[in-house]
Protein backbone atom coordinates (compact mmCIF):
# COMPACT_ATOMS: atom_id res chain seq x y z
CA UNK A 1 0.00 0.00 0.00
CA UNK A 2 1.22 3.88 -1.18
CA UNK A 3 1.31 6.26 2.00
CA UNK A 4 -1.63 7.82 1.19
CA UNK A 5 -3.57 4.73 1.04
CA UNK A 6 -2.42 4.08 4.87
CA UNK A 7 -3.45 7.43 5.72
CA UNK A 8 -6.65 6.83 4.38
CA UNK A 9 -7.33 3.17 5.58
CA UNK A 10 -6.15 4.75 9.30
CA UNK A 11 -8.99 7.71 8.70
CA UNK A 12 -11.43 5.02 7.73
CA UNK A 13 -10.39 3.03 11.00
CA UNK A 14 -10.55 6.22 13.39
CA UNK A 15 -14.36 6.29 12.17
CA UNK A 16 -15.48 3.05 12.46
CA UNK A 17 -13.25 3.22 16.11
CA UNK A 18 -15.30 6.22 17.48
CA UNK A 19 -18.64 5.37 16.02
CA UNK A 20 -19.89 3.21 18.51
CA UNK A 21 -18.97 5.70 21.33
CA UNK A 22 -21.44 8.30 19.73
CA UNK A 23 -23.90 10.27 20.64
CA UNK A 24 -26.45 13.13 19.34
CA UNK A 25 -25.03 15.60 21.84
CA UNK A 26 -21.30 14.24 21.13
CA UNK A 27 -18.73 16.66 20.21
CA UNK A 28 -15.47 15.20 18.97
CA UNK A 29 -11.76 17.05 18.64
CA UNK A 30 -10.44 17.08 14.99
CA UNK A 31 -6.57 17.55 14.19
CA UNK A 32 -4.32 18.77 11.53
CA UNK A 33 -2.76 17.39 8.78
CA UNK A 34 -3.42 15.17 5.23
CA UNK A 35 -4.15 12.12 8.00
CA UNK A 36 -6.10 14.27 9.88
CA UNK A 37 -7.61 15.29 6.72
CA UNK A 38 -8.90 11.43 5.87
CA UNK A 39 -9.95 11.09 9.14
CA UNK A 40 -12.66 14.47 8.47
CA UNK A 41 -13.44 13.11 4.83
CA UNK A 42 -14.44 9.59 6.12
CA UNK A 43 -16.38 11.01 9.28
CA UNK A 44 -18.58 13.05 6.76
CA UNK A 45 -21.02 9.51 6.82
CA UNK A 46 -21.30 9.86 10.09
CA UNK A 47 -22.11 13.96 10.32
CA UNK A 48 -25.74 12.96 11.75
CA UNK A 49 -24.96 11.25 15.04
CA UNK A 50 -22.95 13.93 16.74
CA UNK A 51 -23.42 17.25 17.62
CA UNK A 52 -20.55 18.73 16.21
CA UNK A 53 -16.28 19.54 16.01
CA UNK A 54 -13.95 21.47 17.80
CA UNK A 55 -11.21 22.04 15.16
CA UNK A 56 -7.48 22.36 16.30
CA UNK A 57 -6.85 24.43 13.56
CA UNK A 58 -8.46 27.15 10.46
CA UNK A 59 -8.03 24.44 7.76
CA UNK A 60 -9.32 21.69 9.33
CA UNK A 61 -12.64 23.89 10.93
CA UNK A 62 -13.13 25.01 6.62
CA UNK A 63 -12.97 21.38 5.88
CA UNK A 64 -15.14 19.99 8.23
CA UNK A 65 -17.99 23.14 7.32
CA UNK A 66 -17.22 21.94 3.89
CA UNK A 67 -19.41 18.52 4.72
CA UNK A 68 -21.79 19.96 6.92
CA UNK A 69 -20.45 19.68 10.11
CA UNK A 70 -21.20 22.20 12.73
CA UNK A 71 -17.79 23.45 14.30
CA UNK A 72 -17.47 25.15 17.64
CA UNK A 73 -14.95 27.20 19.46
CA UNK A 74 -13.63 25.33 22.22
CA UNK A 75 -14.45 28.13 24.37
CA UNK A 76 -18.07 26.63 24.07
CA UNK A 77 -17.49 23.27 25.09
CA UNK A 78 -16.65 22.24 28.68
CA UNK A 79 -15.65 18.39 27.22
CA UNK A 80 -14.96 16.63 24.08
CA UNK A 81 -15.69 12.82 23.57
CA UNK A 82 -12.52 11.95 21.81
CA UNK A 83 -9.74 13.79 19.22
CA UNK A 84 -8.83 12.47 16.32
CA UNK A 85 -5.33 13.36 15.19
CA UNK A 86 -2.17 12.57 13.53
CA UNK A 87 1.23 12.52 14.48
CA UNK A 88 4.88 13.20 13.04
CA UNK A 89 6.55 10.44 15.47
CA UNK A 90 5.32 8.24 18.31
CA UNK A 91 6.87 5.70 20.27
CA UNK A 92 6.00 2.29 22.31
CA UNK A 93 4.41 4.67 24.92
CA UNK A 94 2.44 6.59 22.36
CA UNK A 95 4.19 9.42 23.54
CA UNK A 96 4.42 11.79 20.65
CA UNK A 97 6.37 14.27 18.27
CA UNK A 98 3.72 16.28 16.55
CA UNK A 99 3.21 20.04 15.22
CA UNK A 100 4.86 19.54 11.52
CA UNK A 101 1.42 21.42 10.16
CA UNK A 102 2.44 24.10 12.74
CA UNK A 103 -0.95 23.39 14.66
CA UNK A 104 0.96 22.31 18.14
CA UNK A 105 -0.80 24.57 20.09
CA UNK A 106 -4.42 23.86 19.76
CA UNK A 107 -3.86 20.51 19.45
CA UNK A 108 -2.20 20.15 22.51
CA UNK A 109 -5.15 22.37 23.91
CA UNK A 110 -8.20 20.20 22.63
CA UNK A 111 -5.96 17.36 23.21
CA UNK A 112 -6.11 18.69 27.48
CA UNK A 113 -10.21 18.78 26.95
CA UNK A 114 -10.87 15.44 25.72
CA UNK A 115 -11.45 12.32 27.31
CA UNK A 116 -9.76 10.22 24.96
CA UNK A 117 -6.75 11.24 22.07
CA UNK A 118 -6.46 8.72 19.24
CA UNK A 119 -3.72 9.33 17.04
CA UNK A 120 -4.19 7.98 13.69
CA UNK A 121 -1.03 7.29 11.68
CA UNK A 122 1.24 5.13 9.13
CA UNK A 123 4.15 2.94 9.72
CA UNK A 124 6.52 5.41 8.79
CA UNK A 125 5.47 7.05 12.08
CA UNK A 126 6.44 4.78 14.84
CA UNK A 127 10.33 4.73 15.71
CA UNK A 128 11.78 3.50 19.11
CA UNK A 129 13.35 6.93 20.16
CA UNK A 130 11.72 10.46 19.12
CA UNK A 131 13.52 12.95 17.77
CA UNK A 132 14.63 11.93 14.24
CA UNK A 133 11.75 14.28 13.21
CA UNK A 134 12.86 17.46 13.95
CA UNK A 135 11.14 19.09 16.99
CA UNK A 136 8.45 21.68 16.25
CA UNK A 137 8.62 24.82 19.02
CA UNK A 138 6.03 27.59 18.72
CA UNK A 139 7.62 30.80 20.12
CA UNK A 140 6.36 34.31 20.33
CA UNK A 141 8.22 36.44 17.38
CA UNK A 142 10.40 38.47 19.88
CA UNK A 143 11.97 35.76 21.51
CA UNK A 144 12.95 33.73 18.33
CA UNK A 145 16.53 34.26 18.64
CA UNK A 146 16.68 33.90 22.70
CA UNK A 147 14.60 30.91 22.62
CA UNK A 148 16.67 29.27 19.80
CA UNK A 149 20.05 29.78 22.07
CA UNK A 150 18.63 28.10 24.59
CA UNK A 151 17.87 24.87 22.69
CA UNK A 152 21.15 25.01 21.91
CA UNK A 153 22.04 24.66 25.61
CA UNK A 154 19.71 21.59 25.60
CA UNK A 155 21.28 19.93 22.38
CA UNK A 156 19.68 20.67 19.74
CA UNK A 157 20.20 22.61 16.53
CA UNK A 158 17.26 24.81 16.69
CA UNK A 159 16.22 25.72 12.16
CA UNK A 160 13.79 28.48 12.13
CA UNK A 161 10.82 27.72 9.82
CA UNK A 162 10.67 30.64 7.38
CA UNK A 163 7.54 31.82 5.80
CA UNK A 164 5.21 30.60 8.70
CA UNK A 165 3.01 31.89 10.81
CA UNK A 166 0.84 29.76 13.33
CA UNK A 167 -2.82 30.41 13.61
CA UNK A 168 -1.79 32.26 16.50
CA UNK A 169 0.24 34.75 15.32
CA UNK A 170 3.62 33.00 16.45
CA UNK A 171 7.02 31.47 14.73
CA UNK A 172 7.89 28.28 14.47
CA UNK A 173 11.44 26.44 15.43
CA UNK A 174 12.62 22.93 14.94
CA UNK A 175 14.85 21.28 16.21
CA UNK A 176 17.08 18.86 14.83
CA UNK A 177 19.69 16.38 15.74
CA UNK A 178 17.62 15.41 19.55
CA UNK A 179 17.38 11.99 20.67
CA UNK A 180 15.15 12.24 23.45
CA UNK A 181 15.25 9.85 25.84
CA UNK A 182 13.17 10.98 28.45
CA UNK A 183 10.17 12.82 26.68
CA UNK A 184 8.27 14.22 29.67
CA UNK A 185 11.42 15.83 30.93
CA UNK A 186 12.19 17.72 27.70
CA UNK A 187 8.82 18.82 27.46
CA UNK A 188 8.74 19.88 30.58
CA UNK A 189 12.09 22.10 30.23
CA UNK A 190 11.40 23.65 26.87
CA UNK A 191 7.88 24.68 27.94
CA UNK A 192 9.60 26.43 30.76
CA UNK A 193 11.64 28.78 28.73
CA UNK A 194 10.51 32.46 28.73
CA UNK A 195 9.13 32.90 24.93
CA UNK A 196 7.74 29.45 24.37
CA UNK A 197 3.97 29.28 23.66
CA UNK A 198 4.70 25.00 23.78
CA UNK A 199 6.25 22.45 22.16
CA UNK A 200 5.26 19.38 19.81
CA UNK A 201 6.53 16.58 22.58
CA UNK A 202 3.20 14.85 23.67
CA UNK A 203 4.17 13.11 26.37
CA UNK A 204 2.53 14.39 29.07
CA UNK A 205 -0.48 13.91 27.75
CA UNK A 206 0.25 11.30 25.09
CA UNK A 207 -1.86 8.77 22.95
CA UNK A 208 -4.69 6.46 24.27
CA UNK A 209 -4.76 4.59 21.81
CA UNK A 210 -2.68 4.75 18.02
CA UNK A 211 -4.17 3.25 15.13
CA UNK A 212 -1.28 2.56 13.13
CA UNK A 213 -1.71 2.00 9.41
CA UNK A 214 1.15 -1.03 7.91
CA UNK A 215 1.26 -3.49 4.70
CA UNK A 216 -0.66 -6.11 7.16
CA UNK A 217 -3.91 -3.74 8.02
CA UNK A 218 -4.62 -1.24 10.62
CA UNK A 219 -3.15 -2.16 13.72
CA UNK A 220 -4.82 -1.11 16.84
CA UNK A 221 -1.79 0.09 19.92
CA UNK A 222 -2.22 0.78 23.25
CA UNK A 223 0.72 2.14 25.25
CA UNK A 224 3.53 0.05 27.10
CA UNK A 225 4.65 0.99 29.95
Amino acid sequence: MTQDELKKAVGQAAVDYIAPKLQRDSIIGVGTGSTANCFIDALGKLKDDFEGAVASSDASAERLQKLGITVYDLNEVSELLVYVDGADESNAQLELIKGGGAALTREKIVTAVSREFVCIADESKWVDVLGAFPLPVEVIPMARSYVARELVKLGGDPVYRTGVVTDNGNVILDVHHLEIMEPKKLEAEINQIAGVVTNGLFARRGADVLLLGTAEGVKTIKPKY
